[in-house]
């Protein structure tokens, strides 16, 4: 699948990205690859895998949990499209 142009900058608008247009060229060309993979991946036949199936160990390793700092407020909120009252500003959803 090839992506156009416009659905390039379309990404990059929803993902609040500034691409060139060598960047736009060239990433169309990557996520095509990619959705191409993705298809190639939907044609394989996958009935007889039971849902379960993995290929990685049947055990976790898992890290020791440390506190450390973490991001400043200005850092947080640089891509928030919307801020109130130091706090994200999201439109109400209610049906």
């Amino acid at each position: 699948m090839t992506l156009s142009l416009e659905e390039v900058e379309k990404i990059a608008e929803l993902a609040r990205l500034e691409l060139s247009q060598e960047e736009k060229e060239r990433y169309r060309g990557q996520l095509s690859a990619i959705l191409d993979y993705a298809a190639r991946l939907q044609a394989l036949d996958t009935a007889e895998i039971p849902p379960t199936s993995t290929v990685l160990s049947s055990y976790t390793v898992l890290r020791q949990d440390e506190p450390r700092v973490g991001l400043a407020q200005e850092d947080l909120f640089r891509n928030a499209p919307q801020i109130e009252k130091m706090q994200f500003r999201v439109p109400p959803i209610l049906e």
